[in-house]
C-alpha cells in the first residue's frame, strides 16, 4: 500500500441488511472516520435500499449486485446467517477483498475451512466478531488475564432470554439461531475469551441442559479447566453474562462493555491495522475456523448424551 493510500478510507461494503446490519454494523461503518461504507447488498431489496438510504450510501441486489459491490470495496462486512456468509466471503476473498466476518464464519468445518483457506490464498486480512475480543473494556482486560497467568480454573456463563416466553426481541426471527441455540450464537463469545487467557483446548465434554442450553467442560493447554453454560432460552430472570477467572492471584471477573456498536468499531480499526501492517490479528479466519471445529464437536457429543 502507498502511502497516499495508506491514508484513504478504508471502502467497506455491507453484506445483509436486516436487524443486526441495521441497529450494528451500518451505523458503525457508516460513523467511522477512517471508513467510507460502498454499499449494502442484502438478499431483500426493499431491506437494501431502505438501509442504504438511512446511511447516505448505494444499496445492491441480485448476484450481479454482488460482484459491483466487491468491486467497488476495498474489505467487506458481513450481517448474514454464518452459511448464507460462508461462500459469500470466499467470493469475496477471491475477488480481493478483506473480510470482517460475523460469528460463526459457518456451521460446518468443511465452510469455515474454505474462507479460511479463501483468505489465505488471496492474502487477505480477515477479522471474526467475536464481541468481547473488540469492545474497549473487555479487549484490555482479556490480554491483561492473560499476561497475568497462573489461572487455575473458570467460569462463562452466557444466558440469553431470545426464546422465552413473551420475548419481543426482532433476533428471534432468526431461522439459524433458532435451528443451532445458543451454542452456535453465544458459544464463540465465551471462547473467544477462554482460549487467549487459558490457552487452545485439548479436551471437551458437552451435554444438553434445558431448552436449547448447552453445557461445556474444557481443559486447556495451560493445565487450567473451565466449564460454560450457553443458551439463549433462560427465562429473563435467569439471563446474564458471567466469565471469571480463578487462580494464583484471586478472582477476576469480567467487566461491563459499552453495547455491540462500540464493539464493531474495535473489530473494524483491528480489520484496518492487519491490512496496514499484514500481521494478521489473532482473531482471524483461522480462528473462526477453530471455533466452528469445537462448537460441531461440542454439538455431536450434546446430542448423543
Amino acid at each position: 500500500m502507498t502511502p497516499a493510500a495508506a491514508t484513504a478510507p478504508l471502502r467497506i461494503g455491507l453484506l445483509g441488511a436486516g436487524p443486526w446490519a441495521r441497529n450494528t454494523h451500518a451505523p458503525a461503518l457508516a460513523a467511522h472516520p477512517g471508513v467510507e461504507l460502498s454499499g449494502v447488498w442484502g438478499r431483500r431489496a426493499e431491506a437494501a435500499d431502505a438501509l442504504a438510504a438511512a446511511h447516505g450510501t448505494r444499496a445492491y441486489t441480485g448476484e450481479e449486485g454482488i460482484d459491483a459491490l466487491l468491486g467497488a470495496s476495498d474489505a467487506v462486512a458481513f450481517a448474514l446467517p454464518p452459511d448464507v456468509q460462508a461462500p459469500l466471503a470466499v467470493r469475496a476473498a477471491e475477488a480481493g477483498c478483506h473480510l470482517l466476518m460475523d460469528k460463526p464464519v459457518a456451521t460446518t468445518v468443511e465452510g469455515a475451512r474454505a474462507v479460511a483457506g479463501a483468505a489465505e490464498r488471496a492474502g487477505v486480512a480477515s477479522v471474526v466478531f467475536c464481541t468481547l475480543r473488540f469492545a474497549p473494556e473487555t479487549s484490555a482486560w482479556i490480554a491483561e488475564q492473560a499476561a497475568v497467568g497462573g489461572w487455575f480454573t473458570a467460569r462463562a456463563q452466557w444466558l440469553g432470554s431470545l426464546y422465552a416466553a413473551g420475548s419481543t426481541s426482532e433476533y428471534a426471527d432468526s431461522p439459524w439461531r433458532r435451528e443451532k441455540g445458543g451454542l452456535w450464537d453465544v458459544g464463540p463469545h465465551a471462547l473467544s475469551v477462554l482460549i487467549p487467557v487459558l490457552g487452545d483446548v485439548e479436551h471437551l465434554t458437552a451435554a444438553r441442559g434445558p431448552a436449547d442450553t448447552t453445557h461445556l467442560i474444557l481443559r486447556h493447554t495451560s493445565g487450567a479447566s473451565s466449564t460454560v453454560t450457553l443458551g439463549l432460552s433462560a427465562p429473563p430472570g435467569a439471563a446474564g453474562v458471567e466469565i471469571e477467572f480463578r487462580g494464583e492471584r484471586g478472582t477476576a471477573s469480567v467487566p461491563g462493555w459499552d453495547g455491540a456498536e462500540t464493539a464493531f468499531r474495535g473489530a473494524v480499526d483491528a480489520l484496518a491495522e492487519a491490512v496496514r501492517t499484514g500481521v494478521p490479528h489473532a482473531c482471524d479466519a483461522r480462528f473462526g475456523l477453530h471455533l466452528t471445529e469445537l462448537l460441531v464437536a461440542a454439538e455431536r457429543q450434546a446430542r448423543a448424551a
